[in-house]
């Protein structure tokens, strides 16, 4: 079954999935007035240099200043000392999906310390490689790369990349070839995986087309003030169409269709010959209900993800890194418990990988699989999850899995995950996931009443939601009632909808 891309675009906002083998595997998301950022290029200023940390702060016009690390700082690397990497072809992934410039810089070896690098006050080009995410701002750096379709075109490093995701390796020699023959000097370029079995034309002409972009932001960077915006990378649905649709994707549906005809205008310059594979829908049901996709959405933020045998994982986030938990469940296996143990820990291996990669969850995970005692067992659980993490784009680093069953693993972040975009704290709880229960709150009050009377107070009224005012009334009567006698006090309830769960108010009545 061939892949598909499904877009849904209003004017509030724009959403495109990715499905592959009847499975939604991506889900993009831009709104109107949010637009990412990601692969922007700002003319900025440094307003400050921490040598403590190795990085700089610079303002480029967002609300928070950006964070350059030392190794994304350009210079010519014979003026400091800095040893290239050139013609990598292992190159990762970095430049072959739909975010884009972290990392160029790590292919030189620092000598330098950044205070001699920059200094404050410094005008200095940069891309955005990271979103700003929750406190912290936009990630930036000063190794600029300009995606095209076929090639991603770097104008600060002396570079030769070709996708792994090519590995075929008389293929690989042969884009290579081509590559060396049509580079200019003193500059890179990495192929993409469309470019397999490309000719030299398509690939000479998205060169022409990128240089040209590059000699664009040169002259406006001459003349724009710092902070200012330089280059805007396309939107979601041309992004989409140029780092999504690759060979495998038999068609793209789109519900617009002025968004239907931008897309086959940006076809007619980079990908003429996938354009009769653009088809419009026009059914009364929403194309993501028609697809089944509005279902998918729903179920990618929950908590809680049944495995087919019967068995579990809960996907908790923090601040600093997010918990995965495997449970066995209702699944109580065939023969014995290390064979039921394997099976839902190799389910969930999949399942895991799949999830990741549908939410969008980066940075640090942490996967608490069941606990196995053969290290043969744990190798398998290992090997299933590197295994199903190959269809990730995004670059992923596992560490083996522990005796306790832990598994901690990174993977790249460059926007917020499906769960921070589309949901937001709850105001109730504030986050925490747990409110004091009824009956905490109840003896909260009788605690805080008992300070009162100690105080001198006589008359009382407590003002409170109205289940603990109930609970008060039905479980604590009595102790309100001694209360009262013994003190000769009055105790008032009184019912507030408007008060959240956790809330009271005592006051002297």
């Amino acid at each position: 079954m061939g892949n598909e891309i499904v877009m849904n675009v209003t004017d509030r906002e724009t959403r495109l999935a990715l499905i592959e083998d009847g499975q939604v595997a991506e889900i993009h998301l831009e709104r109107r007035g949010e637009r990412g950022i990601v692969g922007n290029i700002y003319k900025g200023r440094v307003i400050k240099v921490l040598p403590g940390m190795q990085a700089a702060f610079v303002d480029i016009g967002l609300p928070r200043a950006a964070f350059l690390y030392v190794g994304d700082v350009h210079h010519h690397p014979q003026d400091l000392g800095l040893v290239v990497h050139e013609e990598r072809e292992e190159e990762p992934e970095k430049q072959d999906n739909m975010s884009l410039g972290e990392g160029l810089g790590e292919g030189l070896e620092f000598t330098t310390p950044i205070e001699e690098l920059i200094n404050e006050g410094e005008d200095i080009l940069v891309q955005i490689s990271k979103e700003p995410l929750g406190s912290k701002g936009a990630r930036v750096t000063s190794h600029i790369s300009i995606p095209g379709r076929h090639l991603v075109f770097m104008p600060t490093v002396d570079h030769i990349g070709i996708s792994r995701r090519i590995e075929n390796e008389a293929e690989r020699q042969r884009l290579k070839d081509i590559i060396v023959n049509i580079k200019p000097p003193s500059c890179g370029l990495i192929v993409r995986t469309v470019s397999e079995h490309e000719n030299e034309d398509k690939l000479k002409d998205d060169l022409t087309f990128l240089e040209g972009t590059w000699q664009q932001i040169v002259e406006k960077e001459k003349q724009a003030p710092a902070p200012s915006l330089i280059y805007e990378d396309l939107d979601l649905c041309l992004r989409g169409v140029r780092d999504l649709f690759t060979e495998n994707v038999t068609r793209l549906v789109v519900d617009s269709a002025e968004t239907s005809q931008r897309i086959l205008d940006f076809m007619d310059t980079f990908m003429p010959s996938l354009k009769p594979c653009v088809e419009p829908y026009d059914g009364e049901e929403p194309i993501f209900d028609h697809f089944g996709i509005e279902m998918e959405l729903n179920k990618a933020l929950g908590r809680k993800v049944w495995l087919k045998s019967g068995g579990y994982i809960n996907i908790d986030f923090t601040e600093a890194l997010v918990a995965i938990d495997v449970n066995t469940g209702r699944f109580v296996g065939k023969r014995n418990l290390q064979e039921t143990i394997l099976k839902t820990n190799l389910e969930a291996a999949k399942e895991i990988a799949y999830q990741l990669r549908l939410r969008n969850i980066g940075g640090i995970i942490i996967v608490d699989f069941i606990d196995m005692d053969r290290p043969a067992d744990r190798e398998k659980v290992t090997n299933a999850l590197q295994e199903a993490l190959k269809k990730d784009k995004q670059k992923t680093n596992i560490l083996k899995i522990s005796e306790l069953g832990l598994v901690q693993m990174t993977r790249k972040r460059t926007r917020e995950s499906l769960t921070r975009t589309l949901c937001e704290h709850c105001p109730y709880c504030e986050g925490k996931g747990f409110l004091k229960s009824q009956m905490t709150v109840c003896y909260e009050i009788l605690r805080a009443i008992a300070r009162q009377i100690a105080d001198g107070c006589s008359n009382i009224k407590v003002t409170a939601h109205p289940e603990v005012v109930k609970l008060l009334f039905e479980q604590e009567s009595e102790k309100l009632e001694n209360i009262q006698k013994k003190h000769r006090a009055t105790v008032q309830l009184n019912p507030d909808p408007n008060l959240h769960q956790e809330q009271y108010e005592i006051s002297n009545g």
